[in-house]
């Protein structure tokens, strides 16, 4: 078991160093060549900036058993189907009962977005953070 990171804008990468360290997890973290990432422990890999290709490095590299830390729902998609255990930035653990609907929904809100001029998704919250590592480290105990 490893931890993957899609970590081009993911928020929460000092918790998961937090979580890794206090269970001995590699992790390693994929970005794209616009930024510059560098933490001591995991391992990083730049990756140039074409579309998607962070994304399909990432599950090429990815191992059955892997935690997978995406905000993308195709990158949790392709992870379930390769036997991973996708977790989005605010501890909510992607499954097979969840991840149609997730897809559903975002095309919905992309077709919405076009014709309505709608806001962003809220603000991130010191919950959020809080919530992610508690779920990090109970899905990492279970895989234990």
């Amino acid at each position: 078991m490893r931890i993957l990171v899609d970590a081009d804008a993911c928020p929460v990468k000092k918790e998961i160093l937090n979580v890794a360290k206090e269970y001995n997890v590699e992790v390693q973290m994929f970005l794209d060549n616009s930024h510059v990432y560098e933490d001591g422990y995991s391992t990083v890999f730049i990756l140039d900036k074409g579309r998607d290709s962070v994304d399909y490095f990432l599950i090429n590299k990815m191992q059955e058993d892997d935690i997978i830390v995406t905000q993308d729902y195709g990158v949790a998609t392709m992870a379930l189907s390769k036997k991973g255990y996708p977790i989005n930035q605010n501890g909510m653990l992607y499954n097979d009962d969840n991840i149609l609907a997730l897809l559903n929904q975002r095309a919905l809100n992309q077709k919405l977005r076009r014709h309505k001029n709608m806001k962003g998704p809220k603000k991130r919250t010191t919950n959020d953070s809080i919530n992610f590592e508690e779920s990090l480290r109970l899905l990492i105990k279970s895989k234990l």
